[in-house]
């Protein structure tokens, strides 16, 4: 697992006229060393950094680096830092720039342990980039959120299902990164807003005895921008592992299907 080393992202944006191209931002952990406490964060993909421009940001030319620095993407990275430091964590993993996704074998791993990283994180920050109040949405506003079935649009996504299940502690941020709530907190109306049971919210699913189709049924509305995601993102709920092949379209579902119905003997998934 490839982690943000928090104190160095940000000493390195501070002095980025005296950084050194080789300070090391990221650190490969074990499960073992991750248990000592790291944050992570979920959003909603928009303009982002790579791994590759993130680790090669002082090799740039001062130009194109100042137009990175410049973008929504890297600014977010640098907004979970902050976040991450003042909450007293030393590690943060973001998907955008933590995988290497030019190659399909860290592509592949990552997603397949995706879900046990979510959960094993001491918190997890969820930034609603289409929220401009300072309290979190408690009613249906369809004119504000049309896009997203009245609701920000973080609860529309596919990838942000097992991201708001799998954590044990969730912190919802404003686009201006201030607090609007947590988890436990929200849970009745995040309950509303996803159709997951309240206790599924607070404690995960472990022990919970749920057909394959309910927990099929909270995806239903949610969309992912590749298709074969549909499948991928929903692999962690179900404890099941397969390797990514993308370009296989529809049949990353019915692969899904099988690998459920092998581990579960729970044919409901064809009645979702």
């Amino acid at each position: 697992m490839k982690v943000l080393n928090v104190e160095v992202v940000l000493n390195r944006e501070k002095n980025i006229q005296q950084a050194k191209s080789e300070d090391s931002i990221l650190e490969e952990l074990d499960d073992e060393t991750t248990s000592h406490g790291y944050a992570i964060l979920s959003h909603r993909w928009g303009a982002e950094v790579t791994h590759k421009e993130m680790i090669g940001l002082m090799k740039m030319e001062e130009q194109k680096r100042d137009k990175i620095r410049e973008c929504y993407g890297y600014q977010k990275i640098i907004k979970s830092c902050e976040q991450a430091k003042e909450d007293g964590y030393k590690w943060l993993w973001v998907d955008t720039c933590c995988i290497d996704k030019r190659s399909s074998a860290e592509l592949s791993e990552a997603i397949n342990a995706m879900y046990r990283w979510y959960q094993n994180a001491q918190v997890c920050y969820a930034y609603l980039n289409d929220v401009d109040g300072l309290l979190f949405p408690t009613e249906r506003d369809d004119s504000k959120f049309e896009q997203s079935n009245g609701w920000p649009e973080w609860f529309s996504r596919g990838w942000t299902l097992q991201e708001l299940i799998a954590p044990k502690q969730v912190e919802f941020f404003n686009k201006d990164w201030v607090p609007i709530g947590n988890k436990q907190r929200l849970a009745p109306t995040l309950q509303d807003i996803t159709r997951i049971p309240r206790d599924v919210l607070t404690h995960g699913l472990v022990g919970k005895r749920l057909c394959v189709a309910q927990i099929m049924s909270w995806a239903t509305d949610r969309k992912t921008t590749r298709v074969e995601d549909r499948a991928y993102s929903l692999m962690g709920l179900f404890g099941v592992k397969m390797p990514m092949l993308y370009g296989e379209g529809k049949n990353a579902f019915r692969r899904l299907q099988l690998k459920i119905i092998k581990g579960t003997g729970d044919h409901s998934i064809f009645a979702w």
